[in-house]
Formats: C-alpha cells, structure tokens, sequence
C-alpha cells in the first residue's frame, strides 16, 4: 500500500504557504514606508544644517525657496566661491524635491517633507517639517 498525501491535505498547505507570504509582504511593506520616512526625516535635517550654514557665511540671512516653493538645488551665496552644499537630497521615492517657505525678510523658513500615508490605526502626520535653529 503507498502512502501519499490527499489532495485535502495538499491544500491545507498551500493555504498557510499563502498566508504566511501575505503576512510577509505586508510587513515588508510597512517596513519599507518607515524606512523612506526616516531617510525624508535625515535629508530635512542635511538640509537644514546647509540652511544655517548660509545662514552664518553669507550674510545672517536665509536662501530664498526656488520657484514654486521648493528647496533650491543648490545653496550658495551671491559669492561664485562660496558654495555651501551642492547636492540637495530629494524625495527617496518620488526623488522630487522638498518644499521651502521663508519669510519675507529671510529671517526664517521652513522646510517639509511628506511622510508616507498614515494608516488607519496609526496617529500619525501626513507631512514632517522643519524651521530655522535661530
């Protein structure tokens, strides 16, 4: 007599395979959405700091934002030689870049980023932002 598997058997299997892959993906998932929301969190800090380097070098003022309120892609002062940071990161997924709002004057600004769609069940901001140290 062979001993062998019924296909009732088979199939129980494959259903927790199943559910086991889902349950997987899902996290990963949510994983991978903290993660670019902790790198959008690090680049505002870089930026930041670039921001109050301009600051205290180039005249005790703040970069105006590029057009449509947007972190310029470079900050450097009026000076050609004086160039604070020319790699501005952007956003790890779309790779757009991050907003800006500053003042009339340029004595402060502003800086976010949007975090990745809060769930349901989290209390959470849909967009993270920082200001100027001064």
């Amino acid at each position: 007599m062979k001993k062998a598997f019924t296909l009732l058997e088979m199939l129980v299997v494959v259903g927790i395979i199943a559910v086991l892959v889902s349950l997987s993906i899902a996290s990963f998932s949510t994983a991978q959405k903290k993660a670019r929301d902790a790198v959008r969190k690090s680049d505002l800090k870089t930026i930041q700091a670039a921001l109050e380097q301009y600051y205290s070098v180039c005249g005790y003022t703040y970069p105006n934002p590029a057009v449509g309120n947007l972190v310029p892609t470079e900050i450097k002062c009026a000076d050609p030689l004086t160039t604070i940071s020319s790699e501005i990161p952007t956003d790890p997924k779309s790779g757009s870049r991050y907003t800006m709002t500053s003042s009339v004057n340029g004595g402060d600004y502003t800086i976010c980023a949007p975090n990745t769609p809060p769930l349901e069940t989290e209390v959470s901001k849909s967009t993270y932002c920082l200001t100027n140290q001064q």
